[in-house]
This record gives structure tokens, C-alpha cells and sequence, in this order.
């Protein structure tokens, strides 16, 4: 006899450890000021807390998604989050800043383990017709995320303490990974090859890069400095070359993009990556900082965003399955752009709160339109037996962005600081003097032109996306059945 359970119950227990992720990051943001007053740090420093996060992140998706498709991404998922809940303790116990970054580094892979499951199980167990409208469920929990970390970070810092944002996911840790016991399926496996040192090339190359641009302002741009960015490169060209000689299962199939709308999702996502990040730093810095705000003030200024685009997503993602695909996501990228570029307008040190707020809620109505429909355009034509490999790809490209982005903000926020006679220090002791909240808040916008640049990328790949041809779709009768949820007894 053959039954078939429900997916929606298993996109339920994947939303609960990858709302877990988003919470973490998105927490994290808004408590940078508080890191670096509690820890007696800098601002180069902080940021490292973030980019070493995002960095072992990035770099093992191109291995975990080939992992899930080798061993289940029930296990995957699950291994991922018990590290990930672990490593959330021992953020919170660390007394220095070096033993933080520690931390957020076995985070990273934790989370690393974790992400490609949860878009590959979405790929097996939903027809064809029906993953925009999960990817819509799917956004919108990254939505819920964007609202609650930031709010709930801010008073779990006002109340106990920075360490309470990575405190709060040892619950929420203990209670995905039992409904991920309980409701993911465990899917059929495949037998693949590792290209291990394939992997630590990528490592080498992304470490030095990531290093050299974030650090270079602290070290002058010496010499050393810029030969650490160019070896990256190198060394990253040389690792994709590699790959498109390897006939036998290479991290990176180059294949997969003559897809015409994985190449571009893949230009747009890895930008988006980087501008999310490349915004969050110095908003958060600048509301807190110049106006004086709370953590949980800073953080009721972008709950606007997070709740339109929590309630837009569900239903953003079902269009997404009828309306061509550049049409929504144009628009999303477009509004994104243009609010970002009111928000450099407004944020000085007298500007208007309320309109920000109003800036806020455009900036959801923009990021509705590119959480779910981007993912489910970039992989919906492609095969099943690809969706792991796509999926790490994917999720790759969107963090190495986001650990760029990282990099490409806190360099920028130190040589515009410097370039407006502040230190990197400045915050650190709480608010600031009146006389220096101006060139402060200058700096700040200033770097925000890298959201802008980056969104403005997002927007122009979006206009190239073509309509998935009906011949790229599973048979029709593939469409009604999710084969990979049937138990066999």
C-alpha cells in the first residue's frame, strides 16, 4: 500500500530551523553597537563578527547540497542544526572578540549544513506547479525573521545583554530539530564524488579576498594587502577553470548555466546578498548613533518592511506561478533601489522618523517581490536529479555576496570615517557628541551607495529573465504526484 504525506508539514519543520538562521543574522545587526561597547572593540573587529559567519557559510553550500543528495537532507538538516544550536551557546558564553568570531565561524557551517536541504526538500516533495506558492511560505518566514530578530534583539539587549540574542537559539534550536525529527521525510539518496580539495582551493581564495578587502583600510592598502585581494582572484578564476574540465561530478557544474534564468538568478541573488548586507550595518549604526535610538527603537524603524513583506510573500509567490517572471521581480528590485536611495536622502542627524517609517514599508513591498519568485525562477526548470547541486550553488552565490558585502561595508564605513576625520572607534562609548553626528552620519550614507549600486545590478539582470518554456516543466502527470513523499510499505 503507498500513502503520501502532506509537504506542507515538513515546509512547516524546515521554516522553524531556517527561520532560526535568518533570526540569528538578522539579531546580530542590530547589536553591533552593543558587541562593540560590551567587548571593548572596534568597528573592523565587529564586522568580522558578521563576515566570519557568512564566510564558513558560503564556502562549504558548494559541498552540503551534494552531501544532502548523498545522505538524505533529513540528516543534513538535522547534523547542521545541532551544530548551529550549539555554537549559539557558545557565542553567548565568549568573553573576548576573538572567541565570538570563533564561534560565528561553526555557526556558519552549522548553517551551511542546513540551507541547501531546506530548497532542495522544497524541490522534491512539491509539484512542479506548486513551489512558487511554497517559496512564497518560504519567503515569508524570512520576512517574520527580518521583523522579529531585530525587534526582539533590541530587547533582549536593552533587558540582559547582547549575549541573549544567541541564547534565544537554543530553544528555538531544541524545537526545529524535533519537528524535523518528527515531519521532514527521509528522501531517497544518490551516491556522489567530493571534490574535497576542490573545496579548499575555494576556502584558500575566498579567505584571502574576503580578508584583504575588509582589513585593507586598517593595514593602508599596503602592498601585502592588495596581493592578498589579486591571489583570491587568481585563485578563484584558476578553481573555475578547474571545474570545467572535471567530467565526474564537479562542485561547481558549469552546465547548469546555459539555464538562461539560473545565470541571471545566480547574478542577481549573489548582489542581493551582498546590498541586504551592505544596508543593515550602517542603518542600524546611523539610527542608533546619531538619533540616539534604542536597539528596540532602531529596530521598530524596519518592522515596517519585514511586515509588509511577510504578509505580501505568500501571495507575491502564487502570482509568481502565473506572471512572467521579470515583470514581478523588475518592479521588486526597482522600488527596493529607489527607497534605499530616500532612505541616504532622509538619514541625517534631524531626519524625519515617520518618513523613514513610510520608507520602510515601500522597501517591503519591493523585498516581497524578490524573496520567493527570485529562487523559484532561478531553479524551476531544472531537473530533479540537479536540484541539490543547483540549490548549493545558489545558496552559495547568495552568501559568498553576503560575506563580500560584508567585507566591501566595513572597508568602506572605515576609509569614509577616516575620510571624514572620525575613528573607527566612534560609538563605541554610547551615543555621540552633537559635533560630530554630521561628517558621523555622512560616512554612513555614504557607504549606503553600495546597497544602491548593488540593487541597481539585481534590477537590470531581472529584465533578462525569459518565461520557463512548458516543455522545461515535468510531464503533466509529474505535476499532481510528489513520488518522493510516498512511503512504500
Amino acid at each position: 500500500m503507498t500513502t503520501e504525506r502532506n509537504p506542507w508539514g515538513a515546509l512547516g519543520a524546515l521554516c522553524v530551523g531556517y527561520f532560526m538562521i535568518l533570526l540569528d543574522m538578522t539579531i546580530v545587526a542590530v547589536a553591533n553597537p552593543a558587541i562593540m561597547s560590551g567587548l571593548d572593540t572596534d568597528l573592523p573587529k565587529v564586522i568580522w563578527v558578521t563576515s566570519a559567519y557568512l564566510l564558513t557559510f558560503a564556502v562549504p553550500l558548494l559541498i552540503t547540497g551534494r552531501l544532502g543528495d548523498r545522505f538524505g537532507p533529513k540528516y543534513l538538516y538535522l547534523g547542521g542544526l545541532a551544530i548551529f544550536t550549539g555554537a549559539s551557546l557558545w557565542c553567548g558564553l565568549a568573553g573576548s572578540i576573538g572567541s565570538l568570531i570563533a564561534a560565528r565561524a561553526v555557526q556558519g557551517l552549522g548553517a551551511a549544513l542546513m540551507a541547501p536541504q531546506t530548497m532542495a526538500v522544497i524541490g522534491r516533495i512539491f509539484p512542479w506547479d506548486k513551489r512558487g506558492a511554497a517559496m512564497g511560505v518560504w519567503g515569508g518566514v524570512a520576512g517574520i525573521a527580518t521583523l522579529v530578530g531585530p525587534i526582539f534583539g533590541g530587547v533582549l539587549i536593552d533587558s540582559g545583554g547582547w549575549q541573549w540574542i544567541f541564547y534565544v537559539n537554543v530553544p528555538i534550536g531544541l524545537i526545529a530539530f524535533a519537528l524535523g525529527v518528527w515531519l521532514v521525510p527521509a528522501l531517497p539518496t544518490s551516491s556522489h564524488r567530493f571534490d574535497i580539495p576542490g573545496m579548499v582551493v575555494v576556502a584558500i581564495g575566498m579567505s584571502a579576498l574576503v580578508f584583504g578587502i575588509q582589513e585593507g583600510n586598517s593595514y593602508h592598502w599596503a602592498g601585502w594587502i592588495w596581493a592578498l585581494i589579486i591571489g583570491g582572484l587568481v585563485v578563484l578564476a584558476l578553481f573555475l577553470a578547474y571545474q570545467g574540465r572535471v567530467k565526474d561530478e564537479p562542485l561547481v557544474p558549469l552546465g547548469l548555466f546555459r539555464n538562461r534564468n539560473f545565470s541571471l538568478g545566480n547574478v542577481a541573488t549573489g548582489a542581493l546578498g551582498a546590498a541586504m548586507t551592505a544596508q543593515m550595518v550602517p542603518s542600524y549604526f546611523y539610527l542608533q548613533a546619531v538619533r540616539d535610538l534604542s536597539p528596540t527603537e532602531a529596530a521598530l524603524v524596519f518592522a515596517p518592511m519585514a511586515v509588509v513583506s511577510a504578509v505580501l510573500s505568500p501571495f507575491v509567490g502564487k502570482l509568481s506561478d502565473r506572471v512572467p517572471p521579470r515583470y514581478v521581480l523588475t518592479f521588486g528590485f526597482t522600488l527596493f533601489t529607489a527607497a534605499v536611495l530616500w532612505f541616504v536622502a532622509l538619514a541625517t542627524p534631524d531626519g524625519s522618523i515617520p518618513l523613514m517609517l513610510v520608507m520602510s514599508a515601500l522597501c517591503g513591498i519591493g523585498s516581497s517581490c524578490i524573496w520567493a519568485p527570485l529562487p523559484a525562477t532561478a531553479l524551476r526548470s531544472l531537473p530533479l536529479p540537479q536540484m541539490g547541486a543547483a540549490s548549493g550553488i545558489y545558496n552559495t552565490t547568495r552568501q559568498v555576496g553576503s560575506v563580500l558585502g560584508s567585507a566591501g561595508i566595513g572597508a568602506l564605513l572605515a576609509a569614509r570615517m577616516t575620510a571624514h576625520g572620525l575613528p573607527t572607534s566612534a560609538g563605541e562609548a554610547g551615543p555621540l557628541p552633537d559635533s560630530v553626528k554630521a561628517p558621523y552620519s555622512s560616512a554612513l550614507t555614504d557607504s549606503l551607495y553600495l546597497t544602491v549600486l548593488l540593487l541597481i545590478v539585481c534590477a537590470v539582470a531581472a529584465v533578462f529573465f525569459t518565461t520557463p518554456e512548458a516543455a522545461a516543466a515535468p510531464p503533466a502527470a509529474a505535476k499532481n504526484t510528489t513520488p518522493d513523499l510516498a512511503d512504500q510499505h
